[in-house]
C-alpha cells in the first residue's frame, strides 16, 4: 500500500479515530476515578470488616463506575487500533493523553499545574505532531 493509495487514506483515517477515542476515554476514566476516590476520602484496610466497608463504598459510587465504563472503551479502542497499526505508530501518537491529563487535573479537578509541567505537555503534543506525520503502518500484514 502506497502512502497516497486510497486504503492508504482509509487507514489513517480509521487509525486517528481510535487513537482519538483512546485519548478521549484514558484520561476521562481516570479522572473519574480520581474524582471518585477524592470524593470518598482517606479509605482504610487494617481489618476485614474495614476492607470490606471500603471495597463497598469504592463500587456503590457513580464516579467510579463511570470511570470503569471509560477505561473499558479506552481498552477496546486500544486493542483494535493496535491490529492494524504498528504499536510504534500508535503509542507515541496516543500520548497526546497526557496534554488531556493536564488539562483535565486542572479543570476539571482543580489541581494546580506548574508551568514546567504545561513545558512538558507541550514537548509531548509536538512529538505527537511529528509522529502523526508519519505512516500509520509500516510493516507487511501477514
Amino acid at each position: 500500500m502506497t502512502e497516497t493509495s486510497p486504503g492508504h487514506h482509509h487507514l489513517r483515517f480509521k487509525t486517528f479515530v481510535m487513537i482519538l477515542l483512546v485519548v478521549i476515554f484514558s484520561p476521562v476514566g481516570n479522572v473519574l476515578l480520581g474524582k471518585g476516590m477524592k470524593d470518598l476520602g482517606p479509605l482504610t484496610f487494617g481489618n476485614p470488616s474495614e476492607a470490606i466497608h471500603a471495597v463497598l463504598k469504592i463500587f456503590t459510587s457513580p464516579f467510579i463506575w463511570l470511570g470503569i465504563a471509560s477505561l473499558i472503551l479506552f481498552f477496546v479502542a486500544y486493542t483494535l487500533v493496535l491490529s492494524w497499526a504498528d504499536y510504534s505508530f500508535v503509542q507515541p501518537a496516543a500520548s497526546i493523553a497526557y496534554g488531556v491529563v493536564a488539562l483535565l487535573g486542572h479543570f476539571a479537578l482543580h489541581e494546580p499545574v506548574a508551568p514546567l509541567r504545561w513545558v512538558g505537555v507541550f514537548v509531548i503534543c509536538f512529538g505527537v505532531f511529528v509522529v502523526g506525520r508519519t505512516p500509520p503502518r509500516t510493516t507487511e500484514h501477514t
